[in-house]
């Protein structure tokens, strides 16, 4: 957040690009990430193909286990401001990833209404307006989620990883969804040209960057796919502009699933 941000920052300056950013607003566990390593080999395998050290950094491994969880964006909150006031948007992504992430398939409406509860009052407590969108970490979503979201008043959603978007059956609402691999997925930097092989069939997209990742150690594969996604004549909007347009045409309504896709650990929604 404190230095991957600014680097997106300017690099989507540099394209005069709009972007939305989905930002985790409470305290970063990502040191029990741990206990997946113990619990599933694939998860092990993910961290060492993406070198996760040079990701995250040590002091992030020890985050929530032997050092103590910092607060996210909700300790940046002159920085959450600067994204907006530069013309991008900014979203709800998470109160505490790390739970959602490892714990979700376990817990009930309650549960999961104050997770929701606690984010959505730190965002409004930073930026003075409540979120439009809402985006799952890990892309996973569970059917007490998606019961609990109704309660909110939200425009729509970027939970899952579905090729196309489509209305999120039980919410009404458009699911925009990150249909690009992460580079994190093909390889990191490698990875560029199945990326933008994608892209050559024209359509809609959604490339979902991290700041540790594109903002980091892989800014110039993330300047390499926005040069390509420009000669390629692709115009960029916000997540907003899609789920707009989205909304002016028919969608199919349906509910999500769930898959393992190349490249992750764990399943997700699609």
């Amino acid at each position: 957040m404190e230095h991957g941000v600014p680097s997106l920052l300017e690099t989507l300056d540099a394209f005069r690009v709009p972007a939305t950013f989905f930002l985790s607003f409470g305290p970063d566990n990502s040191g029990k990430a741990v206990y997946q390593l113990l619990r599933n080999p694939r998860f092990l395998v993910k961290m060492l193909r993406t070198n996760a050290p040079g990701l995250y950094g040590f002091r992030t491994a020890l985050y929530g286990t032997l050092l103590p969880a910092p607060r996210i964006a909700s300790a940046l909150p002159g920085l959450c401001r600067e994204i907006e006031s530069r013309g991008h948007e900014v979203e709800f992504h998470a109160w505490d990833h790390r739970a959602w992430q490892d714990a979700l398939p376990r817990k009930g409406a309650a549960w999961i209404r104050e997770w929701f509860l606690r984010g959505f009052g730190s965002y409004e407590e930073v930026l003075g307006h409540r979120p439009r969108a809402f985006g799952a970490p890990a892309w996973l979503l569970t059917e007490e989620a998606v019961g609990v979201l109704r309660e909110f008043p939200l425009e729509y959603l970027s939970c899952t990883r579905a090729a196309a978007p489509f209305v999120l059956e039980g919410t009404g609402l458009v699911e925009v969804p990150s249909d690009l691999p992460c580079l994190e997925e093909v390889g990191g930097s490698s990875g560029v040209p199945r990326i933008l092989s994608a892209l050559d069939a024209g359509g809609v997209h959604v490339f979902p960057a991290h700041a540790e990742a594109e903002g980091g150690i892989w800014r110039a594969a993330f300047l390499e796919i926005l040069r390509g996604a420009s000669d390629r004549g692709y115009s960029i909007h916000p997540l907003s502009r899609i789920a707009a347009d989205c909304r002016r045409g028919i969608l199919p309504g349906r509910p999500f699933r769930t898959a393992l896709l190349p490249g992750r650990a764990v399943p997700c929604s699609v």
